[in-house]
């Protein structure tokens, strides 16, 4: 996987952390740049270490699905961004405030990390560099976040939606163009 790839899904999987940041802002009454490091670091922490968790469950059912890993890579790709476009929709989300307490933050930072866990998967089985991989995804989803909260705070949750699409339409792409390069289409 080439390193703009690994950008794009990094940019991707932002999208979530992103969009709750920006409500997260929204509720504050003044920005407060404390509390945006905050909620940037639990994402971005989260984010990086997730893949990282998935690439070591994958690397151990690498060999036994060797030849179906294209199909498994589109299908979770596909499946993480058709339910990021689908929560666009969701009239069950919660009531935003800007609470940035341990039990908060964890909540939301693993609800918005799972996605991750199984882009790890995915790279287990097209070999990327996991470090690498985990560093950009991390920092893209801690610096996303943190501008999520002051733009938040500036402009409300007017881009939370379009965030979300386009997340979810970046991963849905990337998963068509490894099951295509796999078959030889590309």
């Amino acid at each position: 996987m080439e390193f703009t790839e690994i950008i794009l899904i990094s940019i991707g999987l932002a999208m979530d952390a992103f969009a709750v940041a920006t409500c997260k802002g929204l509720a504050m009454k003044k920005m407060s740049w404390n509390k945006g490091i905050i909620v940037a670091l639990y994402f971005g922490v989260f984010q990086a270490i997730m893949p990282v968790i998935g690439y070591c469950l994958g690397i151990n059912f690498q060999d036994k699905i060797k030849n179906i890993d294209h199909w498994i890579a589109f299908i979770l790709l596909t499946a993480i961004g058709i339910n990021m476009i689908k929560e666009v929709w969701d009239n069950n989300k919660e009531e935003n405030n800007d609470n940035v307490d341990f039990k908060n933050m964890v909540v939301l930072a693993i609800a918005t990390s799972i996605d991750a866990l199984a882009i790890g998967i995915t790279f287990a089985f097209l070999k990327c560099n996991i470090y690498i991989s985990a560093i950009s995804i991390g920092t893209i989803t801690f610096a996303l976040s943190l501008i999520g909260v002051k733009i938040g705070n500036i402009f409300g949750c007017k881009y939370e939606k379009k965030a979300q699409i386009l997340g979810g339409s970046i991963l849905m792409v990337l998963g068509l163009k490894i099951l295509l390069e796999h078959l030889q289409v590309l």
